[in-house]
C-alpha cells in the first residue's frame, strides 16, 4: 500500500479521529495512487496515523477509515461496518410504525462517502466519494446479503460528485427498480416516497422524531407548514387533530405528492389547503393581509452549505423567522429548522433573536430539536451535526 506523508503539525486532527484531511496538509504522495485508492497516512516523521482513501482531484484529499494499523480495510471490513450500522438501527427494522430510515450515514457511521436509506424493502444508495465509488460492487453485495432487499437503487448527488472530479447516473444496482408509487410508514402514517426522482433519496427521514413532536402542538390549531415538500409535518399535524393546515411549497410536484399522501391516509382533504408559492413572499403577503396561525412550521432547504455562505444565510434565516413570527397569533408556536451544516445552533438562535427583536415579539424557547437517531452525530466529526430545530412560543 502506498503512503501519503503529512506536513509537520498537520496530524492533530487525525489523532483526534476526524475523518477528513485537506490537500494542503499533504507533504508528499507516492506516485501511482489511483483516484480513490487506499493509502497509509503517515506523520512528518513517517509514523503510522491511519488508513484512508486518496483523491488528488478533491480539496478533501483524504478520507480516513481505520486508525488501527493491524486492521486490513477490505470487503470484510466494510461488511463489519455496515452490519454494525444496521445493528444500531435494529429497533427501526423491528418497528411496526416506521419502515423508512437511514441505514448508513457516511462518516458518522465510520463509512465516508456512503449513504444508504431503507424504504420498506428497497435500499437507495449514494456513493459520494471516489473511495466509496470504487467499493460500489462490494457494497452492493454486502447490502444484498445482509438485508435481502427487493432492489438497490443508486441516486448520485451530481454537485458532490463534481467536487470529487466524478460523475455518475441513477441506476438499478440489484433487483427491481423501485415503483413510482411505493409507500412507506413513519410514526404510523403512510407516505408515498419518490425513490426514483424525489428530493435527495426520496424522503427526508431525519425529521421523523421532530414531525411527531411538532404535531403534538397542532391539536385543534390552525397550522401553516412552510416548505412542506410531500407533507411530513402536514400529515403529522392532521393525524394529531389539527383544525386546518395550510401547506406551502414552491414545487408543483411536491404539492401533488402531498395531496396523494393526504388521500392515502384517508384524511379529510377539506382540512388541507395547498399553496404553491415562494415562501418568503407568501409570508410577506400574510403579513400584509393580516392572516395569522396558531402553529407555524419553517423547514427550509439548506441555506448555508458551507461556512463561507454563513453571512448570507444568517440574513435569510432572520428574514424567514421574522415573517414567520409575524404570522403567529399571540400564544402561537413557531417550529423552525435549519439543515445547513455551516450554521451552528448558536448561529441559529442568534438569527431567531434578531427576528424576534425586529418583530417586536417576546419569544420563549420551549424545546431544542435535532436529527433522528438514524442520523447519529459523531463526536470526532462535528460536521455530522447539521439539523437544528427550535420550538418557541410567542407570548405577546
Amino acid at each position: 500500500m502506498k503512503t501519503i506523508t503529512l506536513k509537520p503539525g498537520k496530524d492533530r486532527s487525525v489523532r483526534q479521529r476526524h475523518p477528513w484531511l485537506f490537500s494542503g496538509a499533504i507533504a508528499k504522495a507516492e506516485p501511482g495512487i489511483e483516484q480513490g485508492g487506499m493509502v497509509t497516512v503517515a506523520d512528518s516523521r513517517g509514523g503510522f496515523l491511519a488508513y484512508g482513501y486518496y483523491n488528488p482531484r478533491s480539496k478533501i484529499a483524504l478520507r480516513l477509515l481505520e486508525w488501527d494499523e493491524s486492521r486490513t480495510v477490505d470487503g470484510e471490513w466494510w461488511r463489519e461496518k455496515i452490519a454494525g450500522a444496521a445493528a444500531r438501527r435494529e429497533h427501526l427494522f423491528q418497528s411496526a410504525a416506521t419502515s423508512a430510515f437511514r441505514l448508513v450515514f457516511g462518516e458518522a457511521d465510520l463509512l465516508p462517502g456512503l449513504v444508504a436509506d431503507y424504504f420498506d424493502g428497497y435500499i437507495v444508495a449514494q456513493f459520494l466519494t471516489a473511495g466509496a465509488f470504487r467499493m460500489k460492487a462490494e457494497v452492493v453485495e454486502i447490502l444484498r446479503s445482509l438485508f435481502s432487499p427487493k432492489g438497490i437503487y443508486s441516486r448520485p448527488e451530481p454537485e458532490l460528485l463534481a467536487l470529487e472530479g466524478m460523475h455518475d447516473a441513477p441506476e438499478v444496482l440489484y433487483g427491481e427498480l423501485p415503483p413510482e408509487d411505493w409507500s412507506v410508514a413513519e410514526n404510523g402514517i403512510r407516505y408515498y416516497a419518490d425513490l426514483r426522482a424525489g428530493q435527495k433519496t426520496g424522503f427526508y427521514t431525519d425529521q421523523r422524531n421532530n414531525r411527531k413532536r411538532v404535531a403534538e402542538y397542532a391539536r385543534g390549531k390552525k397550522v401553516l407548514d412552510c416548505f412542506c415538500y410531500s407533507g411530513g409535518f402536514t400529515l403529522g399535524c392532521l393525524a394529531n387533530g389539527a383544525l386546518s393546515v395550510t401547506s406551502a411549497d414552491s414545487s408543483t410536484d411536491a404539492l401533488a405528492l402531498l395531496k396523494r399522501n393526504v388521500g392515502l391516509n384517508g384524511f379529510d382533504g377539506g382540512r388541507v389547503r395547498t399553496v404553491e408559492a415562494d415562501i418568503f413572499q407568501l409570508l410577506r403577503d400574510y403579513r400584509d393581509n393580516g392572516e395569522k396561525f396558531d402553529l407555524v412550521i419553517l423547514d427550509p432547504p439548506k441555506l448555508a452549505p458551507t461556512k463561507a455562505s454563513l453571512e448570507r444565510a444568517m440574513r435569510a434565516y432572520k428574514d424567514l423567522n421574522l415573517h414567520g413570527i409575524k404570522a403567529l397569533e399571540k400564544g402561537g408556536v413557531l417550529a423552525t429548522f435549519s439543515c445547513s451544516g455551516g450554521v451552528t445552533m448558536k448561529d441559529f438562535r442568534t438569527a431567531l433573536a434578531w427576528a424576534a427583536t425586529d418583530a417586536n415579539a417576546e419569544l420563549q424557547i420551549v424545546e431544542f430539536l435535532s436529527q433522528g437517531e438514524d442520523h447519529p452525530i459523531r463526536v470526532s466529526y462535528p460536521e455530522s451535526e447539521y439539523l437544528k430545530g427550535i420550538i418557541a412560543r410567542r407570548v405577546n
